[in-house]
Parts: structure tokens; sequence; C-alpha cells
């Protein structure tokens, strides 16, 4: 881990918990900020990097998903695997307030709360993902099962 990163929810709980984890600082100089772009600046294909989205059911319940860069959330699995009606993604501006995280910085690691969370099942045919590190710019390296082990997440079929 570079000596200059800045401590991240994501990181302080990867280290506390001892979670065999690498961290990766990429350029967000040009703005691009995506999954798929950042997959392409840390050198890993779109099936290894992992976007975590938050959703939210009737009755103001909250689910978080982990699906692969170059997949999108199918709300209609996602419903299902958490065993709800419906879900629909929470408006942008509820980001930061619900889970202590911005737009393109928010990791399944370290929320303001544990949520029920889902990392969709092709994550276990990597020995290793990389996910969100708690802010835009950086990512960390994690092994899919001792992740989901440590945020009490399941695996599913939720991307499409």
């Amino acid at each position: 881990m570079a000596e200059k990163t800045a401590k991240t929810n994501a990181l302080r709980l990867a280290e506390s918990a001892g979670l065999d984890f690498e961290a990766f600082e990429y350029d967000i100089s040009d703005g691009k900020i995506d999954a798929n772009s950042i997959a392409a600046k840390i050198g890993r294909s779109p099936e290894e990097v992992f976007k975590t989205l938050v959703t939210e059911a009737p009755g103001h319940e909250y689910f978080v998903f982990v699906v692969p860069a170059a997949s999108e959330l199918d709300l209609k699995k996602a419903a299902k695997s958490c065993g709800r009606k419906s879900i629909d993604m929470i408006p942008m501006k509820s980001l930061l307030p619900l889970t202590g995280y911005v737009h393109g910085g928010c990791s399944p690691l370290g929320m303001k709360k544990l949520f029920p969370t889902y990392i969709d099942e092709t994550a276990q045919l990597f020995d290793r993902i990389w996910v969100s590190g708690g802010r835009v710019g950086l990512n960390i390296a994690v092994v899919p099962d001792a992740l989901a082990e440590l945020i009490h997440a399941g695996f599913a079929d939720i991307a499409k």
C-alpha cells in the first residue's frame, strides 16, 4: 500500500479485521471514474473490478449489491435475492448521508451501517476482486470469500 494513502473507513475496517488486501490508487484527473475506466487504469479486466450499488426496497429497507464493472445490476434478480418484490437504486443525493461514501467511491466495506449485502456470484471465479477502497481514486484487491465473510454478504446471480 502506498505510504501516502489516506485512511478511509474501508481501509480501517480491512486492517482492523486482518483482511488480506492490497490498495491501488489511480489517477482521476481525466474525470473517468466509472468502473470500466477504473479497470483499465489499474490493469484489470472489467469482470474482476466490482462496483458497489445501494438500493432501497419499499419501507426504507436498504440493500447493497456488488457487481462486475462490465455488468449492470438486474433489479428483478436483486429483489429476488433479498426476498423483496421490488427494489430501486437510491437517489445519488442519498448515498453520502446513508453510507458515508460519495458516488464513485462507495465501498462495500466500512459503510455507516452494515446493510444486507449481495456479491455477484461471478466474484467466486477469481482469486481476488477489486472494489472501491472508500474514496474516488482508490481500489482494493480482496479475496471474494474473505470479503463476503467480513461484511456478512451472500453470493447471488444479480448481474445482467
